[in-house]
């Protein structure tokens, strides 16, 4: 090989390795900045439905969502069991039973979220809420049945769930969800599969309204929505619940477990 053409390869090769890094670097900041944009959209909004589970019968659930960190969800009718987050207070409603808690917090930031993302994960089905791009998740192009365009977000998970493997595929470029895999490290495969959707022209995006779930290939749950308000985001009071006439009311405080304390304090 001549050194001219020798030089030409060699500056060839330069220009082109750093194309692909850009390409997805490029595609990693466009997803994270739409999946911001998509999350601003849906600030406020209420849903209302039933949840269903292989061998059990349909129960009714509702959830409310006012931005930053106000949620609602009643799970259960009519013997309803109600969570709610005012920004400051969790309030549980126990119908069933009559009794009403509330909860003020003494948890850190990090622990309390991470307690009520527990607490509500329940109410909000998928596409709802936007996944996490944390570092070392890696993206693609793909094609999907129910979008020209797609994206594959793929990522490992940690902590408890270490070794889990998670795939989305979000819809171009509104990031609408339309699959959900996950693989555990026993190869127990799972998948959560948007089957039909309420789109709203004004924000510009869909929200599943028809959800099946599959474990191991076999169709096992399903949440069907039958409100679906995206764009009016329920009062800040609505979020700070009264103790209904004749429950028994009890204040408690949430706190980190310890050997001395249960998880949720007392």
């Amino acid at each position: 090989m001549s050194p001219r053409l020798f030089v030409c390869c060699v500056v060839l090769v330069l220009a082109g390795c750093p194309r692909k890094s850009d390409d997805a670097a490029t595609l990693a900041s466009q997803v994270k900045t739409r999946l911001g944009e998509r999350d601003r959209k849906l600030s406020g909004y209420g849903i209302a439905g039933t949840v269903k589970d292989e061998g059990m019968d349909a129960v009714p659930f509702t959830f409310e969502h006012r931005a930053p960190d106000r949620m609602r969800g009643a799970l259960g009718a009519p013997a309803a069991r109600v969570f709610s987050w005012d920004g400051t207070h969790l309030f549980e409603q126990l119908d069933g039973e009559k009794r009403f808690t509330t909860f003020k917090s003494e948890l850190p930031p990090a622990k309390l979220s991470g307690f009520l993302t527990e607490t509500f994960s329940a109410f909000i089905p998928e596409g709802f809420r936007a996944p996490l791009l944390s570092h070392g998740a890696t993206l693609r192009r793909v094609r999907h049945a129910r979008a020209e365009e797609a994206v594959e977000l793929s990522l490992s998970l940690g902590g408890e769930a270490k070794g889990v493997e998670l795939v989305y595929v979000l819809r171009w470029p509104q990031l609408d969800f339309l699959d959900k895999r996950s693989r555990a490290p026993d190869g127990t495969e799972a998948e959560v599969r948007m089957e039909e959707e309420h789109c709203d022209a004004q924000l510009g995006l869909c929200v599943p309204k028809r959800l099946s779930r599959w474990l191991g290939g076999r169709k096992v749950g399903e949440t069907v929505l039958t409100r679906v308000d995206l764009t009016k985001p329920p009062p800040n009071d609505a979020f700070t619940l009264v103790a209904p006439e004749g429950y028994d009311v009890k204040t408690r405080t949430l706190v980190e477990a310890t050997e001395e304390n249960p998880p949720s304090g007392g």
